[in-house]
C-alpha cells in the first residue's frame, strides 16, 4: 500500500538520448539574450521513434519541450524479422545526406553520430548507414 501523498512510479515506456544542446543567442538593443536549444530522440526499441526540438530559457525547459515534440512526431517504422529495416532508404534534407541500407543477421548498426542511436531506439539492430555530403549538421 502507498502512504498518503504517495503515487506509484511509473515507468516510462520511451528511452531518450539528447542528440543536440546548443546556447543560442539573439542581439536585442540591450545587449544578447541567451536561450538553450535541444535536440531529443525517443524510441521503445520496439519500431516506434521520434525526433523533437525545444527551446528555452534553461536546459531543463528545453529538454522538456522537445520531449513533448518528439512524442508528438512519433512514427512506426517497419522490421524486417523484427532487426533490420524493410529496404534502401535515402533522405535529404538541406545540405544533410543519409543513407540507410538493410544488413543481414548478425551484422549490427553500422552507422556514426546521431544515425546509431536514432536507429537504435528505433529497435534496428542490423543496418547500414552513411552520412553523405560535407555538412556536419
Amino acid at each position: 500500500m502507498f502512504k498518503r501523498g504517495d503515487r506509484p512510479i511509473r515507468k516510462e515506456e520511451f528511452k531518450e538520448k539528447v542528440l543536440d544542446m546548443r546556447r543560442v543567442t539573439r542581439v536585442v538593443a540591450g545587449g544578447k539574450r541567451f536561450r538553450f536549444r535541444a535536440t531529443i530522440v525517443l524510441g521503445d526499441e520496439k519500431g516506434r521513434v521520434g525526433i523533437g526540438i525545444g527551446k528555452g530559457l534553461d536546459v531543463q525547459q528545453a529538454v522538456a519541450k522537445a520531449k513533448v515534440d518528439a512524442k508528438k512526431n512519433m512514427i512506426a517504422v517497419n522490421l524486417r524479422e523484427g532487426r533490420t529495416i524493410a529496404h534502401e532508404a535515402a533522405a535529404k534534407y538541406s545540405a544533410a545526406k543519409v543513407l540507410v541500407k538493410p544488413a543481414s543477421r548478425g551484422h549490427g548498426l553500422r552507422c556514426g553520430g546521431a544515425v546509431r542511436f536514432v536507429l537504435a531506439y528505433a529497435g534496428v539492430k542490423d543496418a547500414t548507414a552513411k552520412c553523405l555530403g560535407r555538412t556536419p549538421n
